[in-house]
């Protein structure tokens, strides 16, 4: 196995860049990743013992998905104790060997902080439902009176799940009482940011994770987090869906107030040095998302646009494009994804005649897919994504070429938008089954052999182990291995910026750009072959190609 080395973070102005303005984060769905106790969850035991793959493939740090402990009514994003581990993934002792094993790696670990709400089972909200209306407890959360004496929520507002943003409690004599707010499923009350002890906590809790040596934090949903004093009705017709990135001066998404919360968390950040935080900011256009990133606020923010573009050359080099025109004012780099837990696996989403995402990547169109030509486009994807500037974030699986399962059965299916639509939408599930690991049927080496996952693995899937692509060059595995490992020895591509081809501009489909004076990526959108004579020396291929450039390929060239 190939010795690790951390990437070359390159340089700003003469001095060593940051760790986290290049490096290639691999997101860890931490439910799907490993078992190590065979009870079919993934959990902190099975993820050290695949530390190796990770750093064997070349990333720079892990993002896991939340580990605290939850009843699980959203996969983890509703926590109970911010301070501890989970018992089905540990404990707060897994935790920490797990730092100190990634950390022997050279191995980053950021984990999400979900901050804009906590679980139904949290000590606050309990003790905000016994307290009962008009308490500094039930001050922490949004606890409103109805409309029509009482029986209609406070006001129009949606949540991300599905249906209205409002349940009302019984309150402790029994009575039907007051509303409280959620934008995303009942068991997961948002908290008010405008409150100073919820402030004062979430001080302790970053404090907390990182004096343990956590390299950094993934906020979730962080335009939730503020919203408009008075909570106005936001202008919602009937069923209205939540599409944040459409939303222009909503009374409850991308509110202002929510950059003094991250200008807070800079500060501390910064008091422990060399640490991260990145945003996920579903926001309309790059000028909202660059707000995120000015000098004192996050340091990174995803970036979906990219994520949501479908597979078209003009379309992506606007993405781009704007993006970094967007970002270059606050000195913040980009960050590049094509997939994620929440979104449909972007194999099968380019198989299809529409490319780009559906409303929160949730569940399948209906539209039929071609998997060979979704995992041609993906491996080119792959390509462009690691040649341009700043981080990139690649989701578990996708090293892989694996696809969405789309025919879960309908019993195992565990996304909430699946009960809060109706049983219309069958949610994020099929992104989120168990990896592949080894072995020629399930659970393919995912936990100990007779164990069963917690979501059902294709059969079709033995094809796709990690142990099947090692040994093959032409895997997709082995195509990431070695765009990762080409990636961190260019200096080029940690330092020097994007500059378009000009001759080759006006070829609908051809995204062609340097990276310096020796580097060049070209990726063909195109229905036609692109020769490549004159380009430079062939370094790594997404697809084989006989001096020329086929349909649905990239490039990687020396042109030294």
């Amino acid at each position: 196995m190939t010795s690790f080395q951390p990437a070359e973070p390159g340089t700003i102005d003469g001095a060593r860049a940051p760790w986290w303005r290049s490096a290639v984060v691999y997101e860890v769905y931490l439910r799907s990743f490993a078992d190590g106790d065979g009870d079919g969850v993934g959990d902190l035991a099975g993820l050290r013992s695949r530390l190796d793959h990770l750093a064997d493939l070349g990333v720079d740090a892990v993002w896991i998905t939340p580990w605290y402990p939850s009843p699980m009514a959203d996969g983890g994003y509703d926590v109970s104790d911010y301070r501890d581990i989970d018992p089905r993934y540990g404990t707060l002792a897994d935790a920490d060997a797990l730092l100190a094993a990634a950390h022997d790696r050279g191995l980053r670990v950021v984990v999400d902080l979900v901050a804009n709400h906590t679980s139904v089972e949290h000590p606050w909200f309990r003790a905000a439902l016994a307290a009962g209306p008009g308490s500094p407890e039930r001050a922490r959360y949004f606890f409103r009176d109805g409309r029509d004496g009482g029986e209609s929520p406070p006001n129009d507002w949606i949540s991300a799940f599905g249906g209205r943003a409002w349940t009302r409690v019984t309150e402790p004599d029994g009575r039907p009482g007051q509303w409280y707010l959620h934008l995303f499923a009942p068991q997961q009350p948002d908290l008010d940011w405008e409150n100073p002890q919820v402030q004062a906590d979430f001080d302790d809790i970053l404090r907390f994770w990182f004096d343990r040596g956590v390299d950094g934090v993934r906020v979730d949903a962080a335009p939730a987090m503020a919203k408009e004093a008075g909570l106005p009705d936001a202008g919602h017709g009937p069923g209205a869906v939540f599409d944040s990135a459409r939303w222009v001066g909503n009374p409850h998404w991308d509110v202002d107030g929510v950059h003094e919360v991250l200008r807070r968390w800079r500060r501390l950040a910064d008091a422990h040095g060399d640490r991260l935080i990145v945003t996920e900011s579903v926001v309309n256009g790059p000028e909202r998302l660059a707000r995120y990133v000015r000098p004192d606020e996050a340091h990174t923010t995803f970036n979906f646009d990219y994520l949501h573009a479908p597979w078209d050359g003009p379309t992506l080099r606007a993405v781009v494009d704007a993006t970094l025109a967007t970002l270059e004012p606050h000195g913040a780099p980009a960050t590049w994804v094509f997939s994620s837990h929440d979104e449909t696996r972007h194999v099968t989403r380019f198989g299809r005649a529409e490319t780009g995402v559906a409303l929160m990547g949730t569940g399948s169109t209906g539209e039929p897919t071609d998997l060979a030509l979704g995992l041609r486009r993906a491996r080119a994807a792959v390509l462009l994504t690691l040649a341009l500037p700043g981080g990139v974030y690649l989701y578990q699986g996708e090293e892989l070429g694996l696809p969405e399962v789309e025919d879960l059965p309908e019993e195992v299916l565990q996304d909430p938008t699946w009960e809060r639509s109706g049983r219309t939408v069958r949610g994020r599930d099929g992104c989120r089954v168990p990896l592949p690991w080894s072995g020629t049927r399930p659970p393919f080496g995912f936990g100990p052999d007779g164990s069963v996952p917690w979501l059902p693995q294709p059969a079709t899937w033995a094809a796709l182990t990690a142990e099947a692509q090692r040994a093959d060059p032409g895997s997709t595995l082995s195509l990431y291995r070695s765009a990762l490992h080409l990636r961190r020895r260019r200096a080029e591509l940690h330092e020097a910026p994007l500059t378009w081809v000009d001759d080759l501009a006006g070829r609908p489909g051809v995204l062609a750009f340097d990276r310096g004076p020796a580097f060049r990526c070209l990726v063909n959108l195109s229905a036609e072959p692109l020769p490549l004579a004159g380009h430079g020396r062939v370094l790594l291929a997404s697809g084989p190609g006989d001096g020329a450039l086929a349909p649905d390929t990239a490039v990687w060239l020396d042109r030294g």
